[in-house]
This record gives structure tokens, sequence and C-alpha cells, in this order.
């Protein structure tokens, strides 16, 4: 199934793409959030005949495909050509830091450049959606965790990130910084999470062009790892890294100025598109 939020910022309701069209899941489900992503929510969604949920007329705004996210877990240098391509070396253990709720957004919602920035970057990273909550949970059992996977864009501010003192999180967490959807994808339509070809594009360029199969550490290690540091919960986001061709790889360096458009997917997992504009 593909699951998705639909409706102005703050109020979305629950959908479901069927056919190339959205159909209204609010008489099942209150939102795309907590138990209704757990087993039984997910379960109960995909017992409902959609044909009989009512269709949504014409083309709203689509939100971020998940409600409720408690934490925004991010992983660093997780593909090795992207690492290369930085000068860093392969981490022996996965990289976590942590993007702040409040710069998550819909697929096409703007980025948004804030203030003082310099270097403003573009990231696609395959998320991976927990459903049903867990803590040290094995490899082995993993996927039953998982409620699904999305597309998103880990944007971030380069100079905030690298060059001032602290952690990377001030210069991932602005807002409109973590665009996520068109939908939430459940396991059965992912034939091979490790192998999905991801790209991404600055005004028609092509600037990304990989595939999950060259993550470090794979989803369902990274769902384990996590949940040895943390409980796991309904809501809860991991993104899990991004492939090379990002703009603090390239030389000279490229970064987002108003009035660029940058488009980018995941194979079966949908597109997003985002016009770049200055903060007011």
């Amino acid at each position: 199934m593909k699951l998705l939020r639909y409706g102005a910022p703050g109020a979305e309701k629950p959908g479901l793409l069927h056919d190339g069209a959205i159909r209204d899941l609010s008489g099942i489900v209150p939102d795309i959030a907590g138990d209704a992503i757990g087993p039984e929510g997910i379960a109960k969604i995909a017992a409902t005949d959609p044909t009989t949920l009512p269709l949504v007329d014409g083309d709203p705004r689509l939100g971020p495909c998940v409600a409720g996210t408690g934490k925004f877990i991010c992983i660093g240098l997780n593909y090795s050509d992207h690492a290369a391509e930085t000068g860093a070396t392969v981490p022996d253990e996965p990289i976590i830091f942590m993007k702040a709720t409040s710069a998550i957004c819909g697929p096409n919602d703007p980025i948004v450049i804030p203030r003082n920035s310099e270097k403003t970057d573009w990231e696609v990273e395959l998320a991976v959606i927990i459903g049903k909550p867990g803590k040290y949970i094995a490899e082995a059992d993993a996927m039953d965790h998982v409620a699904g996977f999305a597309v998103t864009n880990d944007v971030s501010e380069r100079a905030f990130q690298i060059e001032r003192e602290g952690q990377w999180t001030k210069g991932k967490s602005c807002d409109n910084f973590g665009q996520i959807g068109p939908w939430l994808v459940t396991p059965d339509e992912v034939a091979d999470v490790q192998d999905l070809p991801m790209w991404l594009t600055v005004n028609g360029e092509s600037m990304q062009n990989g595939s999950t199969n060259t993550m470090v550490f794979g989803v369902k290690y990274l769902v384990s790892y996590l949940s040895q540091f943390m409980s796991l919960q309904a809501g809860d986001v991991i993104s899990t890294g991004t492939p090379p061709g990002v703009g603090l790889g390239l030389t000279p360096q490229r970064y987002l100025k108003p009035g660029d458009v940058v488009e980018l997917g995941i194979e079966g997992l949908g597109a997003q598109r985002q016009d770049v504009v200055a903060e007011a």
C-alpha cells in the first residue's frame, strides 16, 4: 500500500493512493500515525476495499506521509561512495545524529534557505518509518517493526553543520529541511530495499544517481543497532544516508540558491519536487 497525508499544513487527513487517485482514509484511521501504522492498523487498512473509500477531488497538497514523529534519526556517511567523495573514512559503526522534528514538511513543500546560510545542500535518502515499537530488537526481527519506506530530502546547511563548533544537528534542523513522502510504502510492495535506484536533480541537471545497494549498514542492521541505544516508537523516522553527488562533494562545491528547483526520487517510493526560496 501507499499511504499518505493530504491537506493544508497542520490539518492533513489520512489517505491511500489507489490506481493513481487519492482515497480518503479518515473513516478508517484518524491519521497515518501511532497505532494506525502498527501491525494491526496496517492490517485494518489492507483489509479495506479501496473502491469503497471516498475519492479526493483535485490535486491537494501532500503533507509528510507520517505524523506523530517523536524522533527523526539520521545516519551519516552510510554510503561508501559518498564517504569517498567527501574524503571521509567509512565508519566502523553507524554515525548517528538527530534532525529536529520541526524540520519535517511535505514532499513538495519548498526548501527554505535560512538566514545567514552560505552552503545549503541536498541529500536524497531512504527513510525507514517505524510502526511497531521496540528496543533491543534482533536484526532478524527488524522488519517486523517497520511500517514502511519513503523518500526524504535531508537538506543540510554545511557551514552550520561542519564549520561551526558543536554537533551536526544545527546544520540539519532548519525549518523545511526534512521533506518526507510523497507516501509511506509498506514493505510488501518493496521487493528488495537494499537494491533501490535513487536520484536527484537540480534545475534538471543530474546530481545524484545511486542505489541503496552501496549502503554500508543496511536497513535491518540499522533498526537493530539503533534500538540498542533508544526505544523506537511508532512514527519515528530513520533517514539512512545519501549516495554521492551532494554539493559538498563537487569540485568546485555547489550549493542551492533561491529560484533553484530540486527533484528527487527512489524507485517504487515516488518522487518529490521543491522550489528553493529564501527565508523572509
